[in-house]
């Protein structure tokens, strides 16, 4: 079996398979993501209702929870663009290793095959440990502040979750999501993979110098490119 590395081999070219169920991709990959949506939105509403019943102003608790949303757009970009694209080559030391064992071959199947369930969307296993520590971390200011800072992030999260997923089997006709689907899709082919960092917005890849080339802007959105 061909070893997965990114630092090797790069990201992979697509495969084609014309007999794939995509309806029954979609259920795995939904089957997947309910238990993390439904863990995450009731651990990140928990937050803000004790905020709020700790007597905390509404404004202040609103505010903190917005503002780690729009934060989760530009982790997003970078945990995409600098983890999952990121190259971490085996070498001497122990940090080395274990950034090689633990993120070199992530991203490499969701490349290979983007239609694989499996391979779409992130589990509670994947996630939780970063989830505990951010908390613990933040458990030591006020309830208001860093803690519902980072349950917004942690909602925003799983909407992006549910629009990777929903790029990758639904046909929705709104503008946004004809938008970010053609956005997305172009990042999965062969000239994308190096732009189209961003997955619910192409904002921090204008800002970062990753967006989309003009010339194929407007072959994908015409005028509105």
């Amino acid at each position: 079996m061909k070893e997965i590395s990114k630092s090797k081999h790069g990201l992979p070219p697509q495969e084609f398979y014309p007999n794939v169920d995509l309806s029954a991709e979609a259920r795995k990959a939904r089957h997947r993501l309910y238990p993390v949506s439904l863990v995450y939105t009731l651990g990140s509403l928990a937050v803000v209702i004790l905020a709020l019943r700790a007597g905390k102003n509404p404004g202040l608790v609103v505010a903190s929870y917005l503002a780690g949303a729009a934060a989760w757009t530009y982790v997003e970009y970078l945990a995409h663009r600098h983890v999952l694209h990121g190259r971490f080559p085996e070498g001497p030391g122990v940090l080395r290793r274990l950034l090689h064992k633990a993120f070199d071959h992530l991203h490499y199947e969701h490349h290979a095959r983007p239609w694989d369930g499996n391979h779409i969307n992130g589990t509670i296993g994947d996630t939780l440990p970063f989830v505990v520590v951010l908390f613990l971390l933040g458990s030591a200011a006020p309830i208001h502040t860093a803690p519902v800072f980072l349950a917004g992030m942690i909602q925003a999260y799983i909407l992006e979750e549910w629009v990777h997923h929903s790029v990758h089997f639904y046909n929705f006709k709104n503008r946004y999501f004809i938008y970010i689907r053609k956005h997305h899709l172009y990042h999965h082919s062969a000239r994308g993979t190096e732009v189209g960092f961003g997955l619910t917005n192409g904002f921090w890849d204008l800002v970062r110098g990753t967006r989309i080339p003009e010339g194929e802007r407007k072959l994908l959105y015409g005028d509105r490119g």
